[in-house]
């Protein structure tokens, strides 16, 4: 018996072949760039892999297409459809209807559905990718792992803003928090890794997306984004934190409706709003390289923003022991990390500039043996997260 696991992305999405009787991964693919001219896909199993370059004009397409690579590169490949017993999603936004993993019916789709406004580049494609899988494989068994259910831990003095409560109560105006397959995975990890270590952590997930969360003792105590996935750090091209008088101020002084200002926040701000260039922090470390002071700036803003949030974290913990990167930005710029860290030794952390160096995309401690704080590198796994949940529900059912 085996589980797929499907997380869309905004313009990618990964999936995973897992074993449910041991939880071994079998195999893995990755489509990018889906909708755009320079599309394609990796697909790998132990000892094989399989690159393509073709067209991907949606998530049903690049679902499609990675299957038929997984089928080409596995054993007895054409045998998969039966052996897969259940699909697991990555749902990004499950308020407070959901705290834990479910198995999907026409109730719990209407509720994702539901809650695509407050995650708007998100929820609509998970419902794409749940559509796609049951058409692929019809036989198996939807299953939907929700990233806002992680958070549910926070207190309220953490997850409550100061407006009207009642704007609680009834329409359910509070932090939610994201990013918690990942940052569950970090904090799992992080305790196998330095166990002396990681029971108060801060995890810094920095990809296109970005948050930061306090966890202590595998329980989320606070973290960066908010009600949806735009507050707290500078992002790809989401704004982060922004005084909300800003958005009074320029609809009325641009005449702006709400939808493009949603647009402009969600797709037209951050890195690239700063920058005017990209929200890659690759290509923007190389711009800064070359001497463009917008590009470094952006850098610095973003690196500011990362510091704040773990001086709020490292409050909130009464003393973080360890600080982990994770996210495509953090585990693969040891520039990043150490624009983000330059500072922060009043905290009780030295970095070892020698073993961030030589970290790129894989687990590593990057601090110096006396140092207070264990500074980490742990690539995400979401995949394995969600895997082993699916895994839970379908031995669970018997």
């Amino acid at each position: 018996m085996k589980t797929l696991i499907v997380n869309c992305g905004s313009s990618s999405l990964k999936c995973g072949l897992y074993d449910v009787a041991t939880g071994e991964r079998l195999a893995s693919g990755r489509a990018d760039r889906i909708g755009m001219r320079d599309a394609g896909l990796e697909c790998k199993s132990n000892d094989k892999s399989e690159v393509q370059a073709l067209s991907l004009p949606d998530h049903a397409a690049a679902l499609a297409s990675l299957w038929d690579a997984i089928t080409r590169i596995m054993p007895r490949g054409e045998g998969l459809y039966a052996e897969v017993a259940g699909v697991g999603h990555r749902i990004v936004h499950g308020a407070d209807r959901f705290t834990e993993a479910i198995e999907v019916d026409q109730n719990v789709e209407a509720a994702i559905e539901d809650l695509i406004p407050l995650a708007p580049l998100h929820n609509r494609l998970s419902l794409s990718g749940i559509s796609a899988a049951r058409e692929l494989l019809p036989a198996a068994r939807q299953f939907a792992v929700f990233d806002t259910a992680f958070h549910h831990t926070l207190p309220p003095a953490a997850y409550l803003y100061a407006l009207p409560y009642e704007w609680y109560e009834k329409e359910g105006v509070r932090r939610y928090g994201f990013h918690g397959t990942s940052h569950r995975w970090v904090a799992e990890r992080a305790a196998a890794i330095c166990p002396d270590h990681a029971s108060k952590l801060i995890v810094c997930h920095l990809g296109a997306g970005c948050s930061t969360a306090a966890i202590r003792d595998g329980h989320s105590l606070d973290t960066s984004m908010g009600m949806t996935p735009l507050e707290g750090l500078v992002m790809a091209t989401r704004s982060g934190d922004v005084d909300a008088g800003v958005i009074a101020f320029i609809a009325k002084q641009r005449g702006l409706e709400m939808n493009e200002l949603e647009e402009i926040l969600n797709r037209k701000s951050g890195l690239f709003g700063i920058s005017g260039l990209s929200g890659d922090i690759q290509q923007l470390e190389q711009h800064a390289s070359e001497g463009n002071t917008r590009a470094e700036l952006a850098l610095e803003m973003f690196a500011h923003r990362v510091r704040k949030y773990i001086g709020a974290h490292n409050a909130t913990l009464g003393g973080a022991t360890a600080i982990a990167f994770t996210g495509g930005a953090g585990e693969n710029s040891a520039s990043l990390r150490s624009r983000i860290l330059r500072g922060l030794d009043g905290l009780g952390m030295a970095l070892d500039p020698a073993a961030n160096a030589r970290c790129q995309g894989r687990e590593a401690i990057i601090s110096t043996t006396s140092s207070p704080i264990t500074l980490l590198v742990i690539p995400t796994d979401e995949e394995s997260v969600i895997a082993g949940e699916v895994q839970g529900l379908l031995l669970g059912a018997g």
